[in-house]
């Protein structure tokens, strides 16, 4: 399969040409292309080393307690038949969860090695790293990788003159008109295909939605065979209908007597928990947003789900591609929530790969109130609505009621529009001005607070 370029690719390679660097631990779901990136990164090295701990068993035995990691990258060496030297070899230990005391090693590359460059991940690793308590602290560098975004998904199609040109659009600078049509009939494409690397390679060779269906089908089926690995306390049978729960129940909050008949709500929250550790879904909680750090106000009684790509959450609902290829603007923004999910995994791909995702959102939990906030961020030191809606400026009452009880002055609206902008007078404060940027679905990576890339 053919490697196409990943924002991570950059973070790679400025961490290879640090100074001050510290080994590195890839962290995500399965099959988002962890290896292939750093067998990439390893192109740039004069050798390149990597070990599978899960096929390689054997290697395992050079990683104990008392380890002298030198001694063991020579072993590796003599093994594997590839010279392991400071400042020129890549040394990967990949599926390095099978084997605890790998983990542990990495503190001491640190320590003891700190010319030699090496990268570790692995399938399922947070289950592993759950039950290392204070794991090396400061010693060791952890960059978090998702499925393709949205521009890697254009990139990857040969377009990156056009992700340009959109990464210079702004609400005061909108895209040409034919773009702008390019850009959403793209979009509509990538919620059907999704992000996932297979997929988005199967896409490129045939254009055939039926063929990137069969494979969603296929990774779905990887990841549940992987059920019985988790924890011996939750079953996977309870793993399964959690996991459809959620592709049901996506875009509301999460109701935990709808996931499995007969089953308490405990085990419930043990299986969520299970799939998060995993990758597969991404919790947004509720928080009062009075300011930042928007964590420091939330309510996990109150929490929706993000499944991790919207073509696998597609495949599952068994929603057909002529439903979202045929579905006017407004219909695909405000019918369903697979644009709000598009939105909220953007979010996250777009963030610091070297911090783990948090994402919020607020609801007004009033009597007979439904005013709610589909995401918010941190605009320095001020929270930043994030309004997934098509429409007119009066369908934006959940937008106005928050911005006013929060004393805020700019909120986004993110949908199919082009880029634009209005103000409007709050005349039920005081007749007080407030702004809003209209950002299109496709160019979430432009707010600048939302991308690290």
């Amino acid at each position: 399969m053919a490697y196409f370029q990943r924002h991570i690719d950059k973070v790679l390679l400025e961490w290879k040409n640090s100074k001050d660097r510290k080994p590195l631990l890839i962290r995500g779901a399965r099959q988002v292309g962890k290896s292939s990136a750093v067998r990439k990164l390893g192109e740039s090295f004069h050798y390149y080393a990597e070990i599978n701990l899960e096929k390689q068993p054997s290697l395992k035995a050079f990683f104990t307690e008392d380890i002298d990691v030198k001694k063991t990258c020579e072993n590796i060496s003599t093994v594997i038949g590839i010279p392991i030297v400071p400042n020129k070899t890549l040394l990967f230990i990949d599926e390095i969860q099978s084997c605890q005391p790998a983990i542990m090693s990495l503190r001491y590359f640190k320590e003891d090695y700190p010319d030699l460059h090496v990268v570790a991940a692995g399938s399922l690793l947070e289950f592993t790293l759950e039950d290392i308590p204070s794991f090396a602290v400061g010693r060791i560098r952890s960059l978090y990788m998702y499925p393709f975004s949205f521009d890697e998904f254009l990139t990857a199609q040969g377009l990156k003159m056009q992700v340009e040109a959109k990464k210079q659009a702004s609400p005061s600078s909108p895209l040409v008109e034919p773009l702008h049509r390019m850009m959403t009939e793209q979009l509509r494409t990538f919620l059907l295909v999704g992000g996932m690397p297979e997929a988005v390679s199967k896409w490129i060779e045939n254009h055939n939605y039926a063929v990137c269906s069969q494979l969603h089908n296929d990774i779905m089926d990887t990841y549940r065979n992987d059920f019985g690995k988790y924890k011996k306390k939750v079953l996977p049978d309870l793993l399964k209908q959690v996991i459809h729960s959620v592709a049901i129940q996506i875009g509301d909050k999460f109701v935990f007597n709808q996931a499995a008949e007969g089953v308490r709500s405990p085990q419930v929250k043990d299986a969520l928990r299970l799939l998060t550790l995993a990758g597969l879904i991404t919790p947004v909680t509720h928080t009062a947003a009075n300011g930042i750090p928007l964590g420091a106000e939330e309510d996990d009684r109150y929490a929706k789900y993000l499944f991790m790509d919207t073509g696998l959450l597609l495949s599952i609902l068994n929603i057909p591609a002529s439903d979202i290829m045929l579905a006017s603007d407004t219909e695909l923004v405000n019918n369903g929530a697979v644009a709000e999910v598009f939105a909220g995994l953007e979010i996250i791909k777009y963030k610091d790969c070297c911090k783990k995702a948090c994402m919020y959102y607020w609801q007004r939990h009033a009597k007979n109130a439904d005013a709610e906030i589909d995401y918010l961020e941190a605009d320095g030191v001020t929270v930043l609505p994030i309004e997934v809606k098509a429409g007119t400026q009066g369908a934006m009452q959940s937008l106005y009621y928050f911005m006013r009880a929060k004393h805020l002055d700019h909120g986004i609206r993110t949908s199919l529009e082009g880029f634009g902008s209005f103000d409007y007078t709050d005349t039920q404060d005081n007749d007080a001005t407030r702004h809003i940027d209209i950002y299109p679905l496709y160019a979430l990576s432009n707010i600048g607070c939302l991308s690290a890339f």
